[in-house]
């Protein structure tokens, strides 16, 4: 019973203390030097963690996605890791939505591992949770985020390609009489090349999703929704060929479809549900239909949460409910992200710290959020948000945001 309350704990406790929490669930049965978690829907992943911060301090963020990339859904097994230069071993549980569970340094046996897997489970639904009740604004940062991470990430790749390149080049000249340093920094630069290339495809594996698999997840997804209610699911798997889907797009299409359903199964006259995604290569396609009486209504709470996210995402809904008939919902959600503007315009005279507030006052957050990103007080949001505001000649978040997406437009056809 000790066990259960302290569960419960973990489960309605902060999401900022639940490592600390769950670590302190744990230690009785698993004990462990740190604890990491990388949750299975965020922009790639989001990692939070507990104990020694040495050990989680050295644990590379594409090692742990690698990590998970090689375990199936409600597995547990042993690992190592590279921490403080020196190999540790660690136990790693995925839970079945695919959130990752790592513990340095476990002292537990094969019961002791199950019971780990069990409660991650259980703990994991919160973190899901959590996740699929996100304002619709973290979505657009995230969506905007995108964009410039991987933009950054191109440039990156194509300075020090042609950098190493043109190292080669010189090295492999004739005029170069020193064979030996012309072979070694012949090696050294091509294996440069080598690593730069790897890393930045591990990065865009990190922040993608093949359509498949997040199909599949899906439909893991909604298995406890239905589970209790004889509803006949009917699924339309998406083209294996599909263009990957950005994280944030393949975690906000689940959350769509989940929350859709449930607002679908409010009318106990629905029967069966169907549920396909198509990719057309620059879109997410998902069409939803049931059998049920066509009351889902534009103005009702469901549909408008459904809709908030959706267009978080800058995608389209469309809404065919007829009385006796049942509803259709049509949604596309682009997979490029958007732009931000490319170089805010001179005149604006913002600072590094401004342009940082403005981009998170564009996507939606209040000082408050803004404050806890940038590790700065409310009142320093505050302070740089009224010079944003002078500077720009406006006097609300509202004038900001249209004038700072205004600009963004202008940038797009530039940035195709």
């Amino acid at each position: 019973m000790e066990t259960l309350r302290e569960l419960s704990e973990v489960i309605h406790g902060p999401i900022r203390e639940l490592p600390a929490a769950l670590s302190r669930l744990l230690a009785p049965g698993a004990g462990h030097r740190a604890l990491t978690i990388l949750a299975a829907d965020v922009d790639g992943g989001h990692r939070r963690g507990a104990g020694e911060s040495s050990v989680l301090d050295q644990v590379p963020y594409l090692d742990l996605v690698e990590m998970r990339r090689r375990m199936s859904p409600g597995t547990v097994r042993r690992d190592t890791m590279v921490a403080e230069g020196a190999a540790e071993e660690v136990l790693l549980a995925l839970s079945r939505n695919g959130a990752l569970l790592a513990l340095a340094g476990p002292t537990c046996d094969a019961e002791g591992e199950r019971a780990v897997l069990d409660l991650w489970n259980i703990v994991s639904l919160r973190v899901q949770r959590l996740a699929d009740t996100a304002p619709p604004s973290w979505l657009r940062l995230a969506r905007m985020s995108a964009g410039e991470r991987m933009e950054a990430l191109t440039e990156l790749a194509d300075e020090y390609s042609t950098t190493l390149e043109t190292v080669l080049a010189a090295l492999r000249s004739r005029a170069l009489d020193d064979a030996a340093a012309r072979t070694t920094a012949t090696g050294i630069a091509a294996a440069g090349l080598v690593h730069l290339r790897t890393v930045s495809d591990r990065v865009r594996t990190v922040a993608e999703e093949p359509v498949t698999t997040a199909f599949e997840r899906l439909r893991d997804d909604l298995g406890p929704l239905v589970r209790y209610r004889e509803i006949d699911m009917q699924f339309v798997e998406p083209p294996l060929d599909g263009r990957p889907l950005p994280s944030e797009v393949a975690h906000g299409a689940r959350a769509v479809v989940r929350g859709t359903i449930l607002a679908m199964l409010d009318d106990p006259e629905v029967g069966r549900v169907r549920v396909q995604w198509d990719c057309d290569g620059k879109n997410l396609l998902i069409d939803m239909r049931d059998d049920g009486e066509g009351g889902l209504s534009r103005e009702s709470i469901q549909y408008q949460l459904v809709e908030d996210r959706i267009q978080a995402l800058r995608g389209r809904i469309a809404l065919d409910a007829t009385p006796g008939w049942g509803t259709d919902l049509s949604i596309v959600i682009p997979l490029d992200p958007p732009h931000a503007p490319a170089g805010l315009p001179a005149d604006w005279a913002l600072g590094a710290r401004e342009q940082e507030i403005l981009v998170r006052v564009a996507a939606g957050l209040r000082n408050r959020e803004i404050a806890a990103e940038l590790t700065i007080s409310e009142n320093t949001v505050k302070f740089h948000l009224a010079n944003v505001y002078r500077k720009l000649g406006v006097s609300s978040r509202a004038e900001a945001t249209a004038l700072y997406f205004a600009q963004a437009r202008q940038d797009e056809p530039a940035a195709r």
